[in-house]
């Protein structure tokens, strides 16, 4: 692929199986740009750090509240959109009273929290130790485990990525430095590989047999081993070694970056919204066409949102400073200046 392409299974998309009811292709947004979307209504409603209890009391209501769903070509609840493991923190958050810290245990182990989290990468601009802090917190009703700690390296990698001066290099070692256990050495070896390469389509086989060995999903993505998606401090996720392995492909330029994401395939769409959302931070320069389309097709303000979470970004920005000040006087007054 090139670009934007038709909808597959044409006018039958609504009755086509596997993709039913579903309207793929043709410039519709997924469910990771539906679940980016409501974190960031929610960073409006809180104006300020996120943690577990503002997904109990604001994105858990939100995917409870009808929204426009491009992929239905209807109004509908975004929870009769999004993938089982997503529905999974309504199920024990709205109805299962769980403990936000902990209703991520238990659900299968995948990309769902990574998938959205650019969002806190963006308020945390410059800092991915906060960023991957803040991400580990919000995604532990969703996820546990690799899924969770890719949540908090991808959050990470955003915010490093908005560092001014920034390259696919420094993205990376931002990335490795906070990494742990399985999801660290995956990045390590796939990142390893995306260094002797410069095209996509050359990278994608060997970018996938650098990943393989973590990824417990196995080769037939449709019917995963029994042994699949579980916790696990050796493994990790595909999609985001994968994604930042196509930030170094690109060499920083969000045509090449993306459409090797999308052209790996498996679950191409987290992939290319992670390294799409890390390219795009670095400045790699998003199409005009590509965006003009995309959110002509939806029938989404894509402007809208972005706008929102910058000033949210400068409203927690400011309040850091503050606490910041607060607690410098509150040590010096204990401790002195020595």
């Amino acid at each position: 692929m090139t670009g934007i392409v038709g909808p597959w299974y044409g006018e039958d998309w609504r009755t086509a199986r596997p993709i039913a009811p579903y309207h793929k292709g043709d410039g519709h947004v997924t469910d990771d740009t539906l679940m980016t979307h409501a974190l960031i209504r929610v960073y409006e409603k809180v104006r300020d750090h996120l943690d577990a209890y503002a997904v109990a009391n604001h994105l858990v209501p939100d995917l409870l509240s009808p929204r426009w769903i491009p992929e239905l070509e209807a109004e509908a609840l975004p929870l009769q959109r999004v993938f089982l493991a997503e529905k999974w923190i309504v199920a024990r958050l709205h109805y299962g009273h769980m403990d936000p810290r902990e209703a991520g245990a238990g659900n299968i182990v995948n990309c769902g929290a990574a998938m959205y989290m650019a969002p806190v990468g963006l308020v945390n601009a410059g800092h991915p130790e906060a960023a991957y802090a803040e991400a580990l917190e919000v995604a532990a009703p969703h996820q546990s485990s690799y899924g969770r700690e890719a949540a908090g390296v991808f959050a990470a990698a955003v915010a490093a990525a908005c560092h001014p001066g920034a390259t696919p290099d420094a993205v990376i070692d931002a990335a490795l430095a906070l990494a742990k256990d399985g999801t660290r050495s995956a990045i390590e070896a796939v990142c390893e590989v995306a260094a002797h390469h410069d095209d996509f389509e050359s990278a994608i086989a060997p970018l996938r047999a650098a990943v393989e060995p973590f990824d417990t999903v196995g080769p037939d993505y449709r019917s995963p081993a029994l042994g699949a998606r579980r916790p696990s401090r050796l493994h990790a996720i595909e999609e985001l070694p994968v994604a930042l392995g196509m930030l170094l492909v690109g060499g920083g330029d969000y045509r090449r970056t993306v459409l090797g994401s999308v052209n790996y395939g498996r679950d191409c769409d987290s992939i290319a919204t992670m390294s799409g959302a890390i390219v795009g931070a670095l400045g790699g320069g998003i199409p005009a066409d590509w965006a003009e389309t995309v959110a002509e097709a939806s029938r989404l303000d894509l402007h809208a949102p972005a706008r929102a979470l910058a000033q949210v970004a400068r409203e927690v920005f400011a309040r850091d400073l503050e606490r910041r000040a607060a607690h410098e006087e509150a040590f010096t007054a204990l401790a002195g200046d020595r």
